[in-house]
Parts: structure tokens; sequence; C-alpha cells
């Protein structure tokens, strides 16, 4: 009856084996480390720097304990791993004048920083800790307000430049092009004139609605955003923004920095062990701006210690080769509306980019006259320029061109982010900034776990206490929830906060609520006279439903906390609905298949070890029997009085149900819980 057939003990041993091997990494804590970064937008790291990092900690003798190169995510990292903050602190130094010929302008960002100490074979399955958030390692956490506002005027201002060229292209005259408060106003005298704007616009200038409106003197044609081309300008606003800023924190090296929205104009950015808070808000403020100019082609540079020539600054590439370029800026990032990576009708990689209406007409102007010349387009950061992409011009540009000659795909889709993100879309300003020290975040992680832990050892010896080896198998099950829990959260490389740790706290007393529930039900079928084998049965199944309700409804609730909430609310509710699946697994599944095992084989079984189980008053003298039996600790099955005819079930629940009160009794309600003595076999009453 009671059980499991081995494909259900095999899930049990391979979700034990998970949970052990993911949980693992996070008893290793940390080592002193020293990661490696681009500095510049144009150098990618690859496996050349990775070979000079090793073979500079091999020539000055460093046994570094690991060296990883980490290329999966679009800012590649290396870290080497040591074993103290000695060698971490001179490693620093080695790394810097090995890969920054200039340290004025470091082509590399060497920063120190923290890595898990887990074995390498356990980092080669992916097993890794997980990360602990800024109130429990330190740091500094900002947030910024988004001025969106000014995104849909920057927006309106390109939309009605645009407006200005289609009308002047297309030789229709107009009485003026206007911004008036959210709405671009056309004015015209001659209603078909009007209706033919209308429509040219309403082709071409696609965010915006346009209607024909009577207005003194003539007609008007008024485009205004829809709510969906508002929302896409506002989202893209933000979306840019979160791209620039995630692109300048990586400059701190920080291991696991947060840069995520919050609400529908602000920006939260937390530095996990950034202390110095005026290093992070220069950072953070930075302006970049891009600038398109022509490249001095019959001045090449010979030695980049000359001056350059009239009329022309130097720069250098990404690969190094540095380049003459005009003083003269053709157009700014500012005039970029947008770019996107693709391919040209070769097939060749290629960034495809928009400019509006100003910047077109500029570019048009100047690309006419220098067919066949090359272009480059400069990122200004920190006062210093890099050039981004030199290409020759084919034919005459206008608002839409597409630059080729990108090595692969990547670097194509590299290419388009930085002109996508090398400025922000909408200004920012901080509003709020915290700075947390690491004792106080080392004094919350004690705390924190010291909770988990107390919470745990209190339900422990209440189960095993009260329900006996019932409560010893719930408490098993209590542990293998915890080490889900703590795995599933580890595979997915979560961030550990102190809402977190409240999440796992929470998570155990009601993954707990689930067994007693069980080891209740149970207790009941013992109390109705069922055999032990019969009532662990009935005990799972009637209790499940009344599981999986309570768990769903609480899922729901962390489904919209998860939704709807941010930040540490977002937190705590991510483990809560973890910590939820993870109990129903180990509650339902995994305790029945430990009493399975335990209780399973006995054919002739005549107690269970559940507690004490106490009867009403009135009960048949088997019930007796049973209740003084569990009052020992045990519940047994009765055995068959000797005389007595076998009965079928539906007879022996007649002929045991309790005789009905008879006059001057006191009603059933009123009857006190009590044991009597056993009954001998052959008495009665």
């Amino acid at each position: 009856m009671n059980r499991y057939p081995l494909w259900k003990y095999v899930v049990m041993l391979v979700a034990l084996a998970i949970g052990l091997l993911y949980t693992l990494p996070n008893f290793f804590g940390e080592a002193p480390a020293v990661q490696v970064s681009s500095g510049k937008a144009t150098v990618k790291l690859d496996s050349s720097v990775l070979n000079t990092v090793e073979s500079t900690l091999a020539a000055n003798g460093v046994q570094a304990g690991d060296v990883t190169f980490d290329n999966t995510s679009q800012n590649a990292t290396i870290r080497v791993r040591l074993k103290d903050t000695d060698t971490q602190l001179r490693v620093k130094d080695l790394l810097q004048k090995a890969l920054n010929a200039d340290p004025a302008d470091p082509t590399y960002i060497v920063a120190l920083n923290l890595q898990s100490a887990s074995p390498r074979w356990l980092a080669s399955l992916h097993a890794l800790p997980m990360y602990l958030g800024l109130d429990l390692r330190g740091g500094v956490h900002f947030l910024l307000q988004v001025d969106l506002a000014g995104a849909l005027n920057k927006k309106l201002d390109s939309d009605a430049a645009d407006a200005r060229t289609l009308l002047r292209d297309k030789s229709i005259r107009d009485g003026g092009v206007n911004r008036v408060g959210q709405t671009v106003v056309v004015n015209f005298v001659d209603q078909d004139v009007a209706n033919r704007a209308r429509q040219l616009l309403s082709d071409n200038v696609t965010e915006l609605t346009w209607q024909v409106q009577p207005a003194a003197g003539g007609y008007q044609v008024v485009g205004a955003f829809t709510p969906a081309a508002q929302k896409t300008v506002l989202d893209s606003a933000l979306k840019q923004n979160i791209t620039t800023l995630h692109n300048r924190v990586n400059e701190l090296g920080v291991a696991e920095p947060i840069v995520q929205q919050q609400g529908v104009d602000r920006i939260v950015v937390e530095l996990p062990g950034v202390q110095d808070t005026a290093k992070a808000k220069d950072i953070i403020g930075r302006t970049a701006t891009l600038e398109a100019r022509m490249a001095d082609y019959q001045n090449l540079v010979r030695n980049i210690n000359d001056p350059a020539p009239a009329g022309d600054d130097l720069f250098t590439q990404g690969n190094g080769a540095p380049v003459y370029l005009k003083k003269q800026v053709i157009f700014t990032g500012d005039r970029i509306t947008d770019a996107s990576a693709g391919f040209d009708e070769h097939q060749r990689p290629a960034v495809k980019i928009r400019l509006d209406a100003r910047g077109g007409r500029v570019l048009r102007d100047v690309s006419r006259d220098n067919i066949g010349k090359p272009m480059a387009i400069v990122l200004f950061e920190k006062n210093k320029g890099e050039v981004l992409t030199v290409a020759t011009i084919q034919s005459e540009l206008g608002e839409n061109f597409q630059i080729t000659g990108q090595p692969t795909p990547q670097a194509a889709t590299d290419l388009a982010l930085l002109l996508r993100a090398g400025s922000l879309a909408a200004p920012m300003e901080i509003i709020e900034e915290r700075t947390i020290g690491p004792s106080l975040g080392a004094d919350n992680i004690r705390k924190g776990f010291d909770s988990v832990q107390y919470g745990f050892a209190a339900i422990a010896v209440f189960m095993i206490a009260y329900y006996m080896l019932f409560g010893l198998i719930s408490v098993i099950a209590l542990s293998v929830n915890l080490l889900l829990l703590v795995a599933v959260l580890s595979m997915m490389q979560a961030t550990l906060t102190l809402p977190g740790i409240a999440a796992i706290a929470l998570a155990l007393g009601m993954a707990i609520d689930a067994n007693v529930l069980i080891n209740e039900r149970i207790r009941e079928e013992l109390r109705r006279g069922a055999p032990p084998q019969l009532a662990i049965q009935n005990g799972f199944s009637h209790a499940w439903a009344t599981i999986l309700d309570s768990n769903v409804t609480t899922l729901i609730a962390g489904l919209a906390l998860l939704a709807f909430g941010s930040g540490p609310v977002r937190g705590f509710a991510v483990v809560h609905c973890i910590g939820i699946l993870t109990s129903m697994f180990s509650a339902v599944f995994f305790a029945r298949g430990l009493v399975n095992l335990w209780y399973g084989g006995k054919k002739k079984l005549k107690s269970l070890a559940i507690g004490q189980v106490w009867r009403p008053e009135g009960a048949p003298v088997a019930y007796a029997e049973l209740a003084q039996q569990g009052a020992s600790g045990a519940a047994q099955a009765l055995p068959r009085t000797p005389g007595a005819k076998r009965t079928g079930p539906k007879r022996a629940a007649r002929r045991n149900a309790p005789a009905a009160p008879r006059p001057g009794d006191a009603p059933l309600s009123e009857r006190t819980p009590q044991r009597d003595a056993p009954v001998k076999p052959g008495q009665s009453r």
C-alpha cells in the first residue's frame, strides 16, 4: 500500500544530489581577486590579454589560485583569484604596468574584487554561490530621477524638424511649423494643401497622429503622440539610460552592479563593495558625446608626437592606430535617433543609422561633396576621444544610411550599441544616495543567518517532541526544502539580500505547516480506528488538497508582489515563490518517500510513532484501547477479538459507531476527551 516505485526514489536522490552540489559553493566563502576589464569602448578583451595576464604572473612568481576568462556577457572580464590581500595588491600593480602603457589613459581597468573560493570543478559545472546584495556586502546606493518630459520634448523637436524638411522637399508651402505644448502644429491657408500635407506627414512621421483642424485665417495640421508611440519613446529613453549607466559602472570593477528601473521614471543603481561615493557619482553623472568628422586622408600620421596639421586633431582608433580628423563636426550624437545592427545587400555585417531632419540635411550636403572620402565617428568621454569607426562615403547620404566594413556581426552589434548608448537619452539627477559600510553588511549577514538557524532549531525541537518519528521525518524534509531553495537561488545566480533572508525564514515556517497537516490527518485516521498502513495512505492523500489550496493562494500573493513590486519587495517575492514550490516537493513527495521507506515494508504493522492520539469520550472499546496505546507514544492497530466474526468494512463501521445518547446524558459537544483503561480481549463494558 505505502510503497514508492523505484523511479520515485531515484528522483529523490537526484534532487538531493543536485541540491547538495549547487548549495556547496556558498560554504567556501570568498577570496581576494583582481579583475581586468576593458577601459575603452573600442577595446575588447580576448585570449591575447589572458595570455599577457598569465605570463605576467608567471614571470613574477605569483601563484594564482585560479585565472578565469568570462566572455559570456557583453562586458568580458578576466579574474585572478589569490590567497591573501597582500598578493592581491601586488598583482594589481603588476597587471596595471603590463597592460597599460599610458597610466593616464588606461586601456584596461584593473580593479580589486572578491571571487568565490569554491574549487574549479564546481565552477566548471556552473555551481556558483549566490551574490550578496548591497545590504549584506556594503556599498553605494543611488536613486536617479529621469526627466521623461525632456525625452518627449526632444522627440517632438526632432519630429518638427523632420516635418519642415519633408514639406520643403515636396514643395508644399506652409505658414510655419511650431511646437505647441505636446503637439506639432503646421499652419496652412488652403484646405487642399493642408490635406496633402497631412497625408505626407502621416506616411513619414509615424510617431504622431496628424489631424486637419480649422483655425483663424486658415487650417492647421496638428500632430500628437499616440499612447503607444509615447510609451515607446519613454521606454526607449529609459532603456538607453540604463544601458549607458551599465557601461559606465563597469569601470568600477563591481562584481554584480544592479542597474534597474524602479517605477515609471526612476532608475536604481546599487554598487556592492564600492565605498568611494565621489568616484561613483562622477562616473554615473559623466556626459559622453558622439561626433562625426571627416578624416584627413591626405595627411598620414608618421610620428604620433608630431603636431597635427592645421585644421586637424589627432585621435587613435580601437587598434591603437593614429588618425587625423578634421576639426569641423558634421553632426553630434544627439542627432542619432536610432542605430541597429543588420546586413547589407551582400549579406555583410552593417550598422544602420537614422538621423533626425537637421542631421540628415547637414550630412546630405557634406557627403555630396566628399564621395569616396573617409568619415569617422568619435566617442568623447572624460575629455578624450576614441574613434569608433572610419568608413568611406560611397554615395550621397541622408537621414538613413548604413556603415559596412565590420568584421563580424557581433562587432556590428557592439558598434550599434555604442552609437545608441554613447550619451543619455534623457537627463537624470540623483535624488537619493546612501552608503552602507562593510561592517554593517557583515553584521546583517550574521543576524540574518542566526534568525534562520534559531528558527529552524526551534521548529525541529517542537516537531520531534510532539510527533516523534514523524516529527523527525518532517525535520528532514524541512532540511531538504532549505537545501533545494538555496540550490535554486544559486543556479539562478540570484542576489541575496536581507528581505531574501527574511523570505527564507518565512518559507521554513510555511513549509512545516504542510507536515503538520499531514501528521494531524494521520492521527485523525488512527482515531477513527483505521489500521496504521491505511492511516498513512489516507493521511497523505486527504491532506494533499488542503496543502495544495493553501500553497496556491500564497503563491498568487507572491506572484502579485513579483509583478507589481520592485527593489527589496521583488527580492522577497522571488525567494518566497521559490520556497513555496520547493516546500510542496519536500513536504509531500520527499516526506512520503521517507515514511514509505520506513513503514512500507512492514506487513503486520502494529503502531506508528506519531505521538499522542486522543479520542472523544463515548468512543467504542476499540477506540479506548487505541488511545491508551497512543498515550505511550505509539498508535497501534488492534488485534481481532477471539471468537469474533470477520466483518466487512461497512458492517464494522456500523458496529463500532458510537451509541446514541441516552436521556440525561450531556450533549456530545460538552464531553471532555479522556483516556480509558485498556480493555482485555473478551471483556465488554
